[in-house]
């Protein structure tokens, strides 16, 4: 079976700014469900083993879409490297929000799709989004985070927390790229006025979807306790905890193997099984 690959899609949110989106689908003329991957902090959607993963999705059937979010700190011109530090630095959950409504619009709407049968997996970061927008979105039927987060309050606290508020930014030194990128203090301030909105914990109790949780148990950058809280918040979730796999599940960037690495790859088989089964129920 062929697979179609659409790299670097504009998608336009007037709320925020244009940014790119990928969409892997069968090259068959059924309409398939629609499976959108959203990216954690400091990711982006061709990192690492993201695209051997939109394949894998493809292959078994579904239109599946990663996109970059358009406050990520890369641009439409360019989508690999993170040249847009001041945009980085002016995100936000609601632009984040914005953006994943803006992708589902957009999709949602294409002829190859079928409407009724859309589902979120996200990344980290991304599936705090995600839990908060399929609470929001009644057309979301079907909820995966990967290494999700179970609050996002994770902002610096006491002392650094008051030098952010009196500098207006504070650096976070990202490890593969060596750059200082920046988070200006408007990041808390749209948190704080919004703060119910972003209550992950109430999304997670609230949210109808049905709802799968992965993780690994080494995972050095989100406790793997996260994933235990969201699995107690909504006890009719299905958690799945993979032994020793990391924060990322063995990828990294640049990825040059041609297979995924083995605990991504038991993720991946591990969601596509829950997706179809649950599909027999939408």
């Amino acid at each position: 079976m062929g697979i179609i690959k659409e790299k670097n899609i504009v998608i336009s949110n007037p709320k925020t700014r244009d940014f790119l989106g990928d969409a892997f689908y069968p090259a068959e003329g059924r309409k398939m469900p629609l499976v959108i991957f959203v990216h954690g902090y400091k990711g982006y959607k061709d990192w690492g083993a993201w695209n051997l993963m939109a394949e894998k999705f493809a292959e078994a059937g579904f239109f599946f879409v990663k996109f970059n979010f358009s406050h990520n700190g890369t641009t439409v011109i360019d989508p690999l490297n993170f040249s847009d530090l001041e945009s980085f630095g002016n995100n936000n959950y609601s632009k984040e929000l914005s953006d994943l409504g803006a992708v589902i619009d957009y999709f949602a709407g294409n002829d190859k799709v079928d409407a009724d049968k859309i589902t979120l997996i996200g990344h980290s970061r991304g599936g705090g989004i995600s839990i908060i927008k399929t609470y929001e979105d009644e057309r979301i039927h079907g909820l995966i985070t990967l290494a999700g987060v179970d609050n996002l309050d994770r902002f610096p606290k006491n002392e650094a927390f008051e030098n952010w508020k009196r500098a207006g930014v504070y650096y976070v030194l990202n490890g593969r790229t060596k750059q200082e990128m920046p988070h200006y203090y408007q990041f808390y301030e749209d948190y704080e006025k919004d703060v119910h909105r972003f209550d992950v914990e109430r999304a997670t109790e609230m949210a109808k979807a049905y709802f799968l949780i992965i993780h690994g148990t080494d995972d050095e950058s989100v406790s793997v306790k996260n994933a235990e809280h969201l699995h107690l918040l909504h006890p009719n979730s299905e958690l799945y905890l993979i032994e020793n796999a990391n924060h990322t599940f063995g990828a990294k960037e640049p990825w040059e193997e041609r297979e995924l690495p083995e605990d991504l790859n038991a993720a991946v088989e591990k969601c596509i099984a829950f997706i179809n089964d649950k599909l027999e129920f939408m």
